[in-house]
């Protein structure tokens, strides 16, 4: 059996990996698709992220679907069945996990992730054994679309942090995956009005097509967020997905007092204007992973409720994973770039 290891910055490479049976509660699932997800290319591009760095050859990958080969005692799924597999395993015994917070688990083991070592290896594997609790039949979709279930509860999980937008004006920062996916979450949670903003036209056709109201290229124009500054701001709730500290200190302005702020981008930590927030009473949120959100991910996904095609732009063969996350790193030609394995 293959997998895609990262030993270091620029340094992927197929490798053998052990198979195994499922054992109670268990499946094997043929993996079939494997969404490259931003986490993934900063192990590509730097070795890792902030202090986590790569200290043994790891597998990548945490947004995959499949096909289940074989079932271990006291599962309900069958062969056959296509699942999305979340990557997120908490192990139900720790504070955090009693406290209805698994997401953050002290003992997570979350596929593809150096944070611990030795490392939790991913999902970009042929075949991969994971617990049937995992994974959720995808019946209704294709393996592409089961993919996209992981960052999409990404999504689902900012927006309930941002709690109830029926009604209200919401503004998106950053057009990638992410940003593009809450914008879809945001619509489905009823939001009134929103206002996405990107650096990149392409990005904003991307958000347009999703379903933004209102789309603004703050690199040709600055002060493109400025009407919304009127009257101490005009945004209701700001979901930022870039991880840019200009483009969160960029949109405070627009805030209305007692506003909802919640960062879901990963890219650092920034320097805030801590008076500003003070002054208008804003209530600032973090958002990390998911966990309860990935059935409804599949649900909404199957029930037609959110369509997540437009934003799968290109597909590689595992063996072309080098030419995959070249064009992954590039923003200007992809928008979600997915691996093709064998259980295709």
């Amino acid at each position: 059996m293959k997998a895609l290891y990262v030993h270091g910055a620029k340094d992927l490479r197929l490798g053998d990996c052990a198979d195994a049976a499922p054992g109670p509660g268990e499946v094997k699932v043929a993996i079939a698709r494997g969404g490259i997800c931003g986490s993934d290319l900063h192990y590509y591009s730097h070795g890792g992220f902030g202090t986590v760095r790569v200290r043994e050859p790891m597998i990548l990958g945490h947004e995959v679907s499949g096909f289940v080969t074989a079932v271990g005692p006291d599962v309900d799924l069958k062969e056959g069945d296509l699942v999305a597999v979340s990557p997120s395993r908490p192990c139900g015994a720790c504070e955090y996990c009693h406290r209805g917070l698994p997401n953050h688990c002290l003992n997570m083991a979350f596929y593809g992730s150096a944070m611990p070592f030795p490392h939790v290896q991913g999902a970009f594997r042929d075949v991969l054994v994971a617990k049937a609790s995992q994974c959720v039949r995808a019946e209704g979709l294709d393996p592409a679309q089961a993919a996209m279930a992981e960052p999409l509860s990404v999504c689902l999980h900012g927006v309930n942090r941002a709690g109830p937008l029926l009604g209200k004006r919401v503004l998106v920062t950053g057009c990638g995956p992410i940003g593009v996916l809450s914008i879809l979450a945001a619509r489905r949670a009823g939001a009134g009005e929103i206002v996405a903003t990107d650096i990149a036209e392409r990005a904003l056709g991307y958000a347009r097509e999703a379903g933004a109201d209102v789309v603004l290229n703050t690199a040709a124009d600055p002060e493109a967020l400025a009407p919304y500054t009127a009257g101490k701001g005009q945004v209701d709730v700001l979901i930022e997905c870039s991880g840019a500290e200009v483009a969160l200190v960029g949109a405070l302005p627009a805030m209305r007092p007692r506003g909802i702020v919640v960062q879901l981008g990963l890219g650092g930590d920034m320097r805030l204007p801590m008076m500003m927030i003070t002054a208008k009473e804003l209530d600032l949120r973090g958002s990390f992973r998911f966990h309860e959100e990935f059935p409804n991910a599949v649900r909404f996904m199957a029930d037609g409720l959110i369509d997540v095609r437009p934003l799968l732009t290109h597909s590689f063969a595992l063996a072309d994973f080098q030419a995959a996350f070249e064009t992954a790193s590039d923003r200007a030609r992809a928008m979600k770039v997915q691996l093709e394995f064998a259980g295709c």
